[in-house]
């Protein structure tokens, strides 16, 4: 049963999976644009300015540093920075990894802007 399913299987493309997104695509993805996490809310404006909201509203900073998306948040000085992966098939969902590899997915909240 298993040679006749091989090319059964073969015959349909592969799923799509999360694929880094390059430097030059981070801005434009992200600028003015809010993302629902799973406890919050965060904006990212085109003036480099961001806005995170879980209940406590939080400024901060964010630019594209190579291919990274990176963000500061005052009082502290120092930038942490994050790459962006997307699944082509699920646009509208947008993960930061950390260097630690932890994964932080949003979801945009007007997917036709």
């Amino acid at each position: 049963m298993l040679r006749y399913l091989i090319p059964v299987l073969a015959a349909f493309p592969a799923l799509a999976e999360e694929v880094a997104v390059p430097g030059n695509e981070i801005h434009p993805l992200l600028a003015d644009t809010t993302l629902r996490y799973e406890a919050a809310v965060q904006t990212f404006y085109r003036s480099g300015r961001t806005l995170y909201d879980d209940g406590q509203p939080s400024w901060g900073y964010w630019e594209v540093r190579g291919d990274a998306y990176c963000s500061q948040w005052p009082p502290q000085a120092g930038w942490a920075c994050y790459q962006i992966l997307q699944d082509p098939a699920r646009p509208e969902v947008i993960v930061f990894v950390g260097e630690s590899g932890t994964r932080y997915p949003g979801q945009v909240t007007d997917p036709d802007r």
